[in-house]
């Protein structure tokens, strides 16, 4: 016979056990960017940790294209039900919103925050004929050549195109932005003289910089970062406010039920703090987050926000 009291606690039963059956299937983790980037990169350390703590696999899927946005999308789209996730970055979320007028998707209403991962600087550079080792050489080289200089990035509206047009708008310098289809071919470039300045993300650069190649000026980071201990901040090379990054991210779709998001994030969390993954994590030159669900969504909204000012300041376009 079933008391009243047992009957009160069926529904407390049947949302326990459907919590603890979730993932009953495996997870997709979209990759809005090519294989073998730094997103890739990070989305499958993370990944293996997360099989191991859910017990089902977390499949990575590239699905490159559109600066992040048509990756993003799907998961924007995908079922809401946590089996659908993607290793998002800064740009297709908080930067892009403010360029382009067709965006398939509102990152603050579509996407459920999961956890962040990880926020990498940039390192300002230059190209090695210049001749500038000190940032405030560099600044003062702009302003007596005002328009003559060109830093590249790696397309617009991605981090290190904001980077840049953070670096004008801190400095009050003219500088002639040229996107690129990517770091690397920046970097080739800068290499070639055929850009002077060149704000990338610090796994872009690192082995240049410790061979000697590059010089590393600066880093776009509120602390020295461990891996360039020698290299100043920017804020301690004399520009202040000059703090950019990109951030990596898990978000699904909007409408994933809390105890689902929390298993998620737990699951997040223990890729942020196991030791093989920290190390691979570390490398890329950021800080790892492993921050709650809701850390991560007000971390969006308020990069989201300051990301905007930078646009509408220096009249940034995608044309």
């Amino acid at each position: 016979m079933i008391t009243r009291r047992a009957t009160l606690m069926l529904p407390a039963l049947a949302g326990g056990a459907q919590a603890q059956s979730f993932p009953d299937q495996p997870i997709r983790m979209i990759v809005p960017f090519a294989a073998g980037g730094p997103a890739d990169i990070i989305a499958r350390v993370v990944a293996r940790v997360m099989s191991e703590r859910l017990g089902r696999p977390v499949v990575v899927e590239s699905r490159a294209g559109a600066g992040g946005v048509i990756g993003v999308d799907a998961a924007a789209k995908a079922r809401p039900d946590g089996h659908t996730l993607v290793m998002a970055s800064s740009g297709a979320i908080v930067i892009l919103p403010h360029l382009r007028a067709n965006m398939p998707y509102d990152p603050l209403r579509d996407l459920a925050p999961v956890g962040q991962v990880l926020g990498v600087p940039q390192i300002v550079s230059v190209a090695p004929g210049l001749g500038i080792r000190s940032l405030s050489e560099l600044v003062a080289m702009a302003r007596a050549r005002p328009g003559q200089l060109a830093f590249g990035s790696a397309g617009i509206g991605s981090s290190l195109h904001m980077a840049g047009e953070l670096l004008k708008l801190r400095t009050g310098i003219d500088i002639t932005h040229i996107p690129y289809p990517g770091a690397a071919p920046a970097v080739t470039d800068l290499f070639a003289g055929r850009i002077q300045i060149l704000l990338a993300d610090v796994p872009a650069l690192i082995s240049q910089v410790r061979a000697g190649a590059l010089p590393a000026l600066a880093v776009t980071a509120e602390q020295r970062i461990a891996v360039l201990p020698d290299v100043p901040t920017a804020i301690e090379a004399g520009v202040p406010g000059l703090v950019s990054e990109t951030w990596y991210g898990v978000l699904g779709p909007a409408g994933i039920p809390a105890e689902r998001i929390m298993i998620l994030n737990a699951a997040i969390r223990a890729a942020t703090e196991e030791g093989e993954a920290r190390r691979v994590l570390t490398e890329q030159g950021g800080r790892i987050v492993g921050d709650s669900p809701e850390a991560f969504a007000a971390f969006i909204r308020q990069t989201y926000s300051a990301w905007g000012e930078v646009v509408r300041a220096t009249g940034a376009r995608l044309d």
